[in-house]
């Protein structure tokens, strides 16, 4: 079962100097790794390497990070999840690229592990987070430092920092949108 899915939203491309730091993160978070194309990658993620010490089971969690966009692959997939939504009111820019961090399991050690890896993604890449909420914990995601802007259509979205998915993991009723 496919767990939550947090996306990074990218003002230009990611260099391939910035793509190298991506992969070597990567590389030391995880158990086993595979670079399907550039910015594509499949991995075992070792929720303790990202701080997480209270798992539900051993061994490395699957999760994808996808870089998307012109230059990339997925452009079609890119331009359906933007082509209804002008971004640039929230955010302060119209996105060019994203990535999408992609949990395979959806346990609650999944969850945090998805809102951590994406903190350090973005610590590497840059961008504006992308988080999708239940309408019961919009106020309290919204409130957290590193939070930038909330919409509310089709479901809660809240944009924000690297701070803000820490936050948000670490609070007691964290739990991200499947």
């Amino acid at each position: 079962m496919a767990g939550p899915t947090v996306g990074i939203e990218l003002e230009q491309t990611v260099p391939a100097s910035t793509l190298d730091r991506l992969r070597l993160f990567l590389l030391t978070a995880s158990d086993w790794f595979e670079e399907r194309r550039p910015g594509s990658f499949d991995l075992g993620v070792v929720a303790e390497r990202l701080g997480v010490l209270d798992s539900d089971r051993e061994g490395s969690r699957p999760f994808a990070v996808v870089v998307s966009g012109p230059g990339f692959g997925d452009e079609e997939a890119f331009d359906a999840e933007h082509e209804d939504t002008d971004l640039r009111p929230f955010i302060g820019f119209t996105p060019t690229h994203d990535v999408g961090v992609i949990a395979m399991s959806n346990g609650q050690v999944d969850h945090v592990v998805a809102a951590l890896l994406t903190a350090e993604v973005m610590d590497i890449v840059g961008g504006v987070a992308s988080v999708e909420t239940s309408v019961e914990h919009a106020a309290i995601v919204r409130g957290l430092p590193g939070a930038v802007a909330q919409m509310a259509d089709p479901w809660p979205i809240t944009f924000g920092s690297s701070e803000l998915l820490r936050q948000w993991a670490a609070h007691p009723e964290f739990r991200l949108l499947k």
